[in-house]
């Protein structure tokens, strides 16, 4: 089997960033929906309030997920639980406990205080999990915890990760993990490319689209996640 290439719709970005970052359900819903047809076999994104603002709330995550299902019906999807839209641990636990019938998988990056219990509580919401591991410590203390997973997000972020080289921290969160997990590798920013050309000569499962990554792998300007998402396809 083919290892997944994943489209990351618009993370933490705003329409500063780049004015095709899609906030909007409509906008995520056509953003997947491109994404698809260049080649991305799921999708991640961050649901946003009336003020485009990062949210948690299934008053605003629930129309973002029913609005790529409906544009994308056989597309897995997952969202972000990450500790900066919410940094309070008991209102996440409550935000995300409201969740119903929510998307396929989030990501649960194990850096953060509270991961395990915001891990299990999702899988008790019948919602799977991909572990976000930035640091070699968070692969450690994921390993400890031993649930079960969708897959691994092994994620090299600049002022997050260790180090000043995304491939370098990239390997060494994969020397803590065993062999034979699904892996995606991916980096952000100065990292985004390197990496992901990296982790495609070694096999692993990759990851594009405006959360990682602005322009394309020469710095040529780009349109949309579809084109991101095209620049990889093509090379693979």
């Amino acid at each position: 089997m083919d290892a997944i290439l994943k489209c990351c719709l618009n993370g933490d970005r705003s329409r500063a960033d780049h004015p095709a970052v899609p906030l909007t359900p409509a906008e995520l819903a056509q953003s997947a929906y491109d994404a698809v047809v260049a080649g991305a076999v799921a999708v991640h994104f961050h649901p946003r309030d009336a003020e485009g603002r990062e949210s948690l709330r299934w008053a605003d995550v629930e129309p973002a997920v029913t609005a790529v299902r409906e544009r994308c019906p056989e597309l897995p999807l997952g969202v972000s639980t990450r500790e900066e839209i919410e940094p309070d641990l008991p209102t996440r636990l409550a935000l995300l406990g409201e969740w119903d019938a929510g998307p396929d998988f989030a990501s649960v990056n194990w850096h953060e205080d509270g991961a395990e219990q915001i891990a299990r509580l999702l899988l008790e919401r019948g919602i799977g999990i991909e572990a976000g591991l930035f640091t070699p410590d968070a692969a450690r203390k994921f390993l400890n915890w031993r649930g079960p997973v969708v897959r691994l997000l092994v994620e090299a972020i600049p002022g997050v990760s260790p180090g000043t080289d995304g491939i370098a921290a990239a390997q060494a969160v994969l020397d803590v993990l065993p062999t034979g997990v699904e892996l995606v590798v991916h980096g952000e920013g100065e990292w985004a490319w390197p990496v992901l050309e990296w982790a495609r000569r070694q096999g692993y499962g990759l990851r594009a689209g405006f959360e990682d990554m602005l322009t394309g792998p020469d710095g040529e300007s780009v349109t949309d996640n579809g084109q991101l998402v095209g620049y990889v396809r093509r090379n693979r």
